[in-house]
């Protein structure tokens, strides 16, 4: 493997670590808050969460097809692709937040309140501390698919490792295609196993 190879190595590993970064903070910022909403309206719980299970029957490619000639959202680059993978990633953070807040018992939380805490003080101090190893599970899920999802973006300019997995298909060139399928695949290693040490952590006992 030449310089100019490892070099690109690099840049793609970090255009897609970019990418990856980019969605998971959109998709945390749109998903945690909705989670605790959704926990509390039981009503619009299921509509939401069927709608974004919906992105996650839809064919990874054919979504970013789809993207494309859309006007404003989408287009050739990293924008649509971002629109796309925020679009997978919602959902295992959104259920993963609604069922960790639901699944803390109803005495702790009649507890609180009788202490006299406000509904925010039961959220912040009861609640989502309680809630955090399911919603870091969601997290590292969402993570996890998103590296993986996001080799698709080369096919839109998006950049990325997808690029030499693209490119190696083209050429019919597995070493190519592993320059981009490796690194991927260790990312994805490398974040699971960070996500999972944290969720051990947060877990009682």
């Amino acid at each position: 493997m030449n310089s100019q190879w490892t070099s690109e190595i690099l840049s793609l590993s970090w255009e897609h670590v970019q990418l990856v970064l980019i969605t998971m903070a959109i998709a945390m910022a749109v998903a945690l808050p909705g989670g605790v909403a959704l926990a509390r309206y039981g009503k619009a719980r299921r509509l939401a969460l069927g709608i974004a299970g919906v992105a996650q029957t839809i064919p990874s490619l054919a979504f970013f097809g789809f993207l494309v000639p859309l006007p404003w959202i989408g287009g050739i680059g990293p924008h649509t692709a971002v629109v796309a993978l925020v679009a997978y990633a919602l959902l295992p953070i959104l259920r993963n937040t609604v069922l960790g807040i639901l699944g803390v018992d109803a005495a702790v939380r009649e507890s609180a309140v009788a202490m006299g805490m406000t509904e925010r003080q039961v959220l912040w101090q009861v609640e989502l501390p309680l809630a955090a190893p399911a919603i870091v599970t969601g997290l590292r899920i969402a993570t996890v698919t998103t590296i993986g999802t996001a080799t698709i973006a080369a096919a839109i300019g998006g950049g990325g490792l997808g690029v030499f997995i693209f490119r190696g298909i083209s050429m019919v060139d597995t070493p190519t295609v592993l320059a981009g399928a490796l690194p991927a695949a260790l990312m994805a290693l490398a974040a699971d196993e960070v996500l999972e040490w944290v969720e051990r952590k947060l877990s009682p006992g």
